[in-house]
């Protein structure tokens, strides 16, 4: 889909309070994935496949990491001289006023204002997904909805701010409820929304003037039946990032084929920012079994159903095991790690042990050591 009528905008810092531990130090969109790749990496990937050019990205905190991650935009073929990559801080100091997603829009209408495209796709960076825009804002002009809401069918999220609807037969939303209410399955919103542009610079402006913050619940359940709301049932593998265990669950996910062919489709390619390094080094007794190790990794060690970072350094003699070891790691020898999450630059010593449960594995913070 070349020349799409349509602007995107990122919310790079929405749920970071859902992995508290690995957003300390970053925003939920430069979160580390599946070897190679940060979060924002597919839903920018996703937009400029689907021939959008012209992308907003709009930051709270934490956003150095994503800034050098991003740089001028041109891995996703966005360093332009007109359109292309925007960087859109929040000017709002005061968190109570970040927490929903109006007080943010309510700062970029100007930029809105700016573009010329007559849609806006409005998405989170929290689903893991290879998604085809194409369809949904295809959806979105025929049914003249004002809102078109991206979901999906299955357990709800433990997020506090979730929308779970109620579809009638034509794809309407006919109720709309905020949170995690049960167990079981339900039709939930995955964060990404389709709008018209006009509608929604005169939608955040009017809810700048009530002091209204939240978009889900201020707009939408509010307006369910004086606005068009659409949903639009997603038929891609989504994989929700909700909790430390979640993004522990979806990486080693991973590690299955079938999940691999959902979520780098041929056609629509996932693309981040290239690093130069070497191919990975095994050495003599290296012994290595159903694990995704990213180049520049050095193994020497015991690594099983495990997915490696690049520049991480196994020792002789250690033993990993349903482990996620981000970029930089040097785990030494005898060391043996079960169930383990590492983030950047940590160092595991000699001897350590560390032993996690799938339902809650072990963190080791950023440049720790242990």
């Amino acid at each position: 889909m070349r020349n799409c009528a349509a602007v995107g905008l990122i919310f790079a810092n929405m749920h970071d309070e859902a992995v508290r531990e690995c957003t300390a130090v970053r925003s939920m969109g430069s979160l580390l994935f599946g070897g190679r790749y940060r979060l924002i990496d597919f839903v920018l990937s996703n937009m400029v496949n689907a021939g959008i050019t012209k992308v907003g990205v709009i930051t709270k905190t934490n956003n150095q990491s994503l800034m050098d991650h991003l740089g001028s935009g041109k891995a996703w073929d966005l360093s332009r001289k007109n359109a292309g990559l925007y960087f859109l801080p929040s000017y709002n100091s005061d968190d109570a006023l970040y927490q929903g997603r109006l007080s943010s829009l309510a700062e970029v209408i100007p930029f809105l204002r700016r573009s010329k495209e007559d849609y806006v796709i409005l998405s989170d960076c929290h689903m893991v997904s290879s998604i085809d825009y194409a369809p949904m804002l295809q959806a979105h002009i025929e049914n003249e909805a004002d809102v078109t809401v991206a979901c999906c069918r299955g357990a709800v999220p433990h997020l506090t701010d979730i929308p779970v609807m109620q579809l009638n037969e034509e794809g309407r939303v006919t109720d709309l409820l905020i949170g995690r209410l049960s167990d079981d399955e339900a039709t939930y919103g995955v964060g990404i929304y389709i709008v018209r542009k006009d509608w929604l610079i005169r939608v955040a402006s009017e809810a700048a003037a009530r002091n209204l913050q939240h978009f889900e619940r201020d707009i939408l359940q509010k307006h369910l039946h004086e606005f068009y709301i659409q949903g639009y049932v997603v038929p891609e593998l989504m994989l929700p990032i909700y909790s430390l265990e979640s993004y522990f669950r979806a990486n080693l996910s991973m590690l299955d084929g079938e999940v691999r062919q959902q979520l780098f489709p041929k056609s629509r390619p996932v693309y981040t920012k290239l690093r130069d390094c070497t191919s990975v080094r095994y050495g003599l007794h290296a012994h290595v079994t159903n694990s995704l190790v990213a180049d520049g990794a050095k193994v020497d060690g015991t690594v099983k159903n495990c997915v490696l970072f690049r520049g991480v350094n196994v020792s002789r003699d250690a033993v990993l095991e349903n482990c996620v070891v981000m970029q930089d790691v040097t785990i030494t020898g005898q060391c043996a790690l079960t169930n383990v999450v590492a983030d950047k630059n940590a160092v595991f010593r000699e001897g350590c042990v560390l032993h996690g449960t799938d339902s809650y594995p072990v963190y080791i913070a950023k440049n720790a050591i242990v």
